[in-house]
């Protein structure tokens, strides 16, 4: 499995359907999707969530991103993300 950021921006209508019942739906469509959440962290700054999540692939990554965004109303951007010890490596 890779690990993937996903950065979440709120649209007004996602801002309006903020319950726990909807965070469970989005759990359940990234796991139907074949990815398993590890965290999830609401953030301050340029953007407002931020999700850390495995995913068998790149595509099942981007399938679970739009199904989410739909689910939501909040707009991702998913970042495959390498741990700094594999980076180290590559370019040691």
């Amino acid at each position: 499995m890779a690990k993937f950021l996903l950065l979440g921006k709120y649209s007004l209508e996602g801002i309006k359907g903020i319950k726990s019942e909807r965070t469970n739906k989005a759990v359940v469509a990234i796991q139907k999707s074949g990815g398993r959440v590890d965290a999830m962290y609401a953030l301050l700054g340029g953007f407002d969530l931020a999700l850390v999540v495995d995913f068998p692939s790149n595509i099942d990554a981007l399938k679970a991103s739009i199904v989410i965004t739909k689910l939501t109303d909040i707009g991702f951007t998913t970042c495959p993300a390498i741990p700094v010890e594999e980076f180290d490596k590559v370019l040691g």
